[in-house]
């Protein structure tokens, strides 16, 4: 009897959604158990570290890697992964380009402690104790993770075969790419390693809005508006990111009348999403005049970062903010 390939999922720093988001294939689970022998998945099976580390190397036929790096044990994992991997997918957008966990790279390790454990109005810690990588307790010395001052990407630790993009993927997504696995697994062709699995074009060639010539004199919250159902929401004054976002997803979010926030990450061929966004909004304000640009700007996107690397930092041009010495 021929062996099942191995299959491998992992959740570094993320919340999860990745890991839950492979159970929306719904009942196709179950073609992936019996197509797979899944060897490691933390939030569903108990399996052990251990037992992968005694596995050969490239036994895991595929591994899909969740999670940006934060921290030396995901990193460890990281590595392990990739060497007992053939194929190692980094799996959703912090994976791919850091995500939410990446904005922490707006601050550096002592910072954000300070803050966590000393100052933030929920903590009760007269002491001022933080987090150590070793403590000698009793009974022997304690050992934690390593908290690293800069997020990092999956491929910024290891060399990655494929990104699967989305906040989380969608289940179609997630579905299509264990087929293809499947198929080249038996002899059918695989993409170029290095290939983003899924379509090339923008969320907005997804979307069903009506879209005009653009011209922006002002930008508005989402709270401070409820758009019409029917027009292109940047049009209507909404930062929509659709224009730079690849498209996979269904335009999901202008169909609810909410803006795309771009986590899917970047369309084919644009090395930084936010310079790209950024390019993008510049050519459509309807103004000549820099303090009115300025004005248009401050106002309506008040938190740049946030708007424009909520899902990239990491993996820009940018990365993160300067650190000084004492990790600010």
């Amino acid at each position: 009897m021929t062996a099942k390939p191995k299959l491998a999922l992992y959740w570094a720093a993320s919340c999860g959604g990745c890991e839950i988001a492979v159970l929306a294939i719904d009942e196709k689970i179950l073609e992936v158990a019996a197509a797979f022998d899944i060897v490691l998945w933390p939030v569903a099976i108990d399996a052990k570290v251990r037992d992968v580390e005694k596995m050969a190397d490239k036994s895991i036929d595929v591994c899909l890697f969740n999670g940006s790096i934060r921290n030396s044990e995901q990193e460890y994992m990281a590595q392990l992964l990739r060497r007992k991997s053939k194929i190692l997918v980094a799996f959703g957008s912090c994976a791919h380009e850091g995500c939410i966990p990446g904005l922490a790279n707006l601050s550096g390790r002592e910072a954000i402690f300070d803050y966590v454990y000393k100052k933030s109005p929920s903590v009760d810690n007269p002491q001022g104790i933080v987090p150590q990588p070793e403590y000698e307790a009793p009974e022997g010395t304690l050992h934690i993770p390593v908290f690293y001052d800069t997020v990092k990407t999956l491929d910024q630790t290891v060399d990655v075969d494929y990104y699967v993009p989305g906040c989380p993927p969608e289940a179609e997504n997630i579905y299509a790419i264990v087929k293809a696995v499947v198929a080249g697994l038996g002899g059918a062709p695989l993409p170029p390693p290095g290939t983003v699995l899924g379509k090339e074009t923008t969320v907005c060639d997804e979307c069903a809005r009506t879209r005009a010539e653009k011209k922006i004199t002002g930008f508005k919250r989402t709270w401070e508006m409820i758009p019409n159902e029917t027009d292109c929401l940047l049009e209507q004054g909404l930062v929509c990111l659709g224009l730079a976002t690849r498209a996979g997803c269904g335009a999901l979010c202008p169909k609810v009348n909410s803006p795309c926030i771009g986590c899917h990450g970047p369309n084919v061929e644009v090395e930084d999403f936010g310079a790209r966004m950024m390019t993008a909004l510049a050519s459509v304000i309807d103004s000549q005049d820099p303090v009115e640009i300025r004005r248009i700007i401050q106002e309506g996107i008040p938190d740049p970062v946030g708007t424009f690397y909520r899902f990239s930092l990491p993996h820009s041009l940018l990365r993160r903010s300067a650190l000084s010495g004492n990790g600010h």
